[in-house]
């Protein structure tokens, strides 16, 4: 059952994201939806299967979410506008109309990547340390 949950779950937490700006939800409850779903996985299948399985560079998500956050937030000072300053748009597509974009997107994208990335990467590495027989690293 949980197979087919993730992508129904993802979707779900794809959707927090990109009404976050406007309605409750943003980056940090969308990235804890698909930390969620993915450590779901992770009890349903053993950690060594789903490490087998879907193999996603944590770390590396971890840190271009971090990056990206911290440059969008910083972007404004290249325009001498205060920090986290959001800029935005307007674009005409066809069949959709106008459509509004806006650099804040960027960020709360940041924020989804760093919260899901960070915290599968934390539970992941905590059970690898538990299936081992090994302490938590924090316990000295």
């Amino acid at each position: 059952m949980a197979t087919w949950l993730l992508p129904f779950a993802l979707l779900i937490s794809v959707y927090l994201l990109l009404r976050g700006h406007n309605q409750p939800g943003g980056g940090f409850i969308g990235g804890l939806t698909a930390a969620g779903a993915i450590v779901l996985q992770i009890l349903a299948r053993g950690r060594a299967e789903f490490d087998r399985q879907l193999r996603w560079p944590w770390k590396a998500l971890l840190v271009s979410g971090l990056l990206l956050a911290v440059a969008t937030a910083a972007a404004a000072w290249a325009f001498d506008y205060p920090f986290l300053t959001s800029y935005y748009q307007y674009a005409q597509l066809p069949l959709i109309g106008k459509l509004p974009l806006a650099s804040v997107f960027l960020f709360d994208l940041g924020v989804y990547l760093v919260v899901a990335a960070g915290t599968v990467y934390a539970l992941s590495a905590l059970a690898g340390s538990v299936e081992h027989g090994r302490e938590a690293p924090w316990n000295y």
